[in-house]
């Protein structure tokens, strides 16, 4: 009966129930896109530094990360085939990418400038690392004496693909090695810290030069990145003397501190949707409870408590929010999927140098969490509204005009 009565109260003052109704959807639309757009900003830097950078994580030794070694080769992993032998077999694993860094100085002709190189199986990685993007040349796969230059290294060096260059390092044990190398082509990752100084070479190449067979680390490809967690779970039972990390704490600076700041900026943005949202619903339902104050009153006569009063004021509220919310969710969903499906294109965010292009993505969880929160907000906004007139002395009701 309460349900029924409820239901019927909505149309009779249609303007006032579409008031409310259009208020909800505006406040749960305002929350599901840009929760959205949100979502589409984190995984669209989850992807760049996934598959530019690191992969989904990097296997170290014990402590190599955070300490500075006057010689680092002396700790890098040096039974490496028998791990990549395990990483390879394991279910979660799709990608294994062995690597090592290392400085060097660049020379072609007049020009050396030093740089931070990669020996990468660039044949493995070309098809992971696809946020990679080749500006000029192509990516490095087979070519045995070809590198790849970042792209302000690159500007530095007025090399182009097809230039000769030689590279200078301090190796192992102590000589000096050069080796010359082709130039394949010139890449970008967005990241200008890391395209003016970075490049890359073939595995091999760069043991030859360092004098060593040992690798520093090894990257990781996971079937699904929600699988990091049992992974390094496995792994750290199997190898004590290693560690695994993933990437949100390898690049904390790039990708974590912007995890948080976007979040922190959600919720502000929530926070100020949600008071709108509320005080425009409670000013609603509290005009359209107060014209209804001798109705209210003939019901307290007629025996009914302020409990049961309440019940159908907040029932009322309820179904305006849910289908307030419904709406909203739903109309704002269509309009972006619709219109907006191709993403936003946005300025270089901070550290990048090239536009993005974001996408609304959305799944169940955003879905349940604006429906919860603006849901919620509608029932306490009825409730505050309906409270003061439903303990009101039922003679002061019925004099009401």
């Amino acid at each position: 009966m309460i349900l029924h009565l409820s239901f019927r109260n909505l149309f009779r003052n249609a303007r006032r129930t579409i008031a409310v109704l259009l208020t909800v959807a505006l406040g749960a639309g305002a929350l599901f896109s840009f929760k959205g757009f949100i979502n589409g900003i984190l995984d669209d830097y989850r992807e760049n530094t996934v598959h530019a950078h690191y992969g989904h994580g990097q296997i170290n030794t014990m402590g190599y990360r955070d300490t500075v070694y006057e010689k680092p080769w002396k700790y890098w992993i040096k039974d490496s085939k028998s791990l990549e032998s395990y990483l390879s077999k394991k279910e979660e694993v799709e990608y294994v990418f062995p690597r090592i860094t290392f400085s060097g100085l660049l020379k072609k002709g007049n020009l050396s400038i030093g740089g931070q190189g990669e020996g990468i199986v660039a044949k493995d990685e070309a098809e992971f690392f696809h946020s990679l993007n080749i500006e000029s040349g192509k990516a490095l796969k087979n070519e045995k004496n070809g590198i790849m230059l970042g792209k302000g290294l690159a500007k530095a060096l007025k090399a182009k693909p097809g230039d000769s260059l030689t590279i200078y390092v301090n190796a192992s044990n102590g000589s000096i090695n050069d080796a010359k190398f082709k130039v394949t082509g010139i890449f970008y990752t967005g990241s200008q810290d890391f395209d003016n100084r970075m490049f890359r070479v073939q595995l091999k190449s760069a043991q030859s030069l360092m004098k060593t067979s040992s690798i520093e680390s090894i990257s990781i490809g996971l079937k699904d990145h929600n699988e990091w967690d049992k992974f390094e779970k496995g792994f750290a039972k199997d190898y004590s003397k290693l560690e695994a990390t993933p990437f949100n704490v390898l690049d904390k600076v790039y990708y974590q501190h912007s995890v948080d700041w976007l979040n922190t900026q959600f919720a502000v943005v929530q926070v100020i949707i949600i008071g709108i949202v509320l005080l425009g619903i409670f000013n609603t339902i509290s005009s359209s409870i107060l014209e209804r104050k001798q109705e209210i009153g003939n019901l307290r006569a007629n025996g009914e408590s302020v409990f049961d009063v309440m019940k159908l004021i907040v029932t009322e509220g309820t179904l305006m929010g849910l289908f307030g919310t419904l709406f909203g969710i739903g109309l704002s969903y269509f309009v972006l999927m619709t219109f907006l499906h191709h993403g936003i294109k946005l300025p270089p965010g901070p550290g990048l140098t090239n536009e993005m292009f974001i996408s609304f993505k959305f799944n169940w969880k955003i879905l349940a969490q604006v429906f919860s929160v603006n849901f919620v907000v509608v029932v306490i906004a009825a409730s505050m509204a309906g409270v003061k007139v439903a303990k009101m002395s039922i003679a002061k009701a019925l004099r009401s005009y």
